[in-house]
């Protein structure tokens, strides 16, 4: 069964906690959608994760649609969600929600996700105006790590803590179907769930939101350049990686790969004819 904003609002009024995990192309997405994941984020992390860069701020346009359009290929159940990379959103109105189009269009997204709180609220109105829509982020956005000096926890004295709550009520008064909340207070994300009335989807915010979302490369162990504190490993895939890497290279040195079975064979007297030609 199709994953869709219905699927999330209901969520939420029954209690259920909804899962999404990021992914940035097919064969991925398609194993994550068959494990019955709710989303798919195809997040600007790609820039960390899959092109290698130090934050997302260089992640382009088309990059997203790019690997947006790979994940929706693979995914048939779960809700796909597109991230608007940096500049994408924030220069105007106009400039959202034809970037927030494309998306749509081109990278087949079922919903698209900008960071910001009330800032952001004209663009939100705007896209979901259009019928595309949108799930909001507030907290530790990644995309303003130089306007917060780095990576670090927002919403922890009492000032900040009341900006998160009305910027949480501005972005769902917009029309945002949903919120992640991210690298903030467990207390304050438990206050933001009870506030407002669609979902709140926590990555490092505890366990009181409505659901929580994950880097898939995170959870299995596969990116070690930083592990933040939130992160659990589900499972250690990097060192099975790593291994079957080094097996590969000790049996082609060995001779013992490619085997027998993995050959493609010929009829004998094909075999004799080419003997006696060379």
């Amino acid at each position: 069964m199709k994953n869709t904003v219905l699927t999330f609002k209901q969520a939420k009024e029954n209690g259920e906690k909804l899962t999404m995990l990021t992914a940035y192309d097919y064969s991925t997405a398609k194993l994550i959608d068959e494990a019955g994941i709710n989303s798919i984020l195809v997040g600007d992390s790609l820039g960390n994760v899959i092109l290698g860069y130090e934050d997302t701020l260089s992640v382009t346009m088309e990059d997203m649609i790019h690997h947006g359009a790979a994940v929706a290929r693979g995914a048939k159940n779960a809700l796909v969600v597109i991230d608007m990379p940096f500049m994408s959103y924030q220069t105007s109105v106009y400039d959202a929600v034809v970037n927030a189009g494309r998306l749509m269009k081109e990278g087949r997204g079922d919903a698209v996700k900008l960071e910001g709180g009330m800032e952001v609220c004209p663009q939100i109105k705007a896209i979901t105006a259009c019928g595309i829509p949108v799930v909001a982020h507030i907290g530790l956005t990644p995309q303003s790590i130089n306007a917060f000096g780095g990576f670090k926890v927002q919403g922890k004295s009492a000032e900040a803590a009341r900006q998160l709550i009305e910027d949480a009520k501005a972005v769902a008064d917009a029309g945002a179907f949903a919120i992640v909340l991210e690298g903030i207070p467990s207390v304050v994300a438990a206050k933001i769930t009870k506030t407002v009335p669609v979902p709140t989807i926590g990555i490092g915010a505890g366990s009181e939101c409505d659901g929580q979302v994950l880097v898939y490369q995170d959870m299995l162990g596969m990116f070690s350049d930083y592990v933040p504190k939130f992160v659990k490993q589900f499972a250690n895939v990097g060192d099975i990686m790593k291994k079957a890497f080094a097996d590969y290279i000790k049996e082609v040195a060995d001779k013992s790969f490619p085997g027998k079975e993995n050959e493609y064979g010929i009829d004998p007297d094909v075999s004799d004819e080419l003997d006696r030609l060379y």
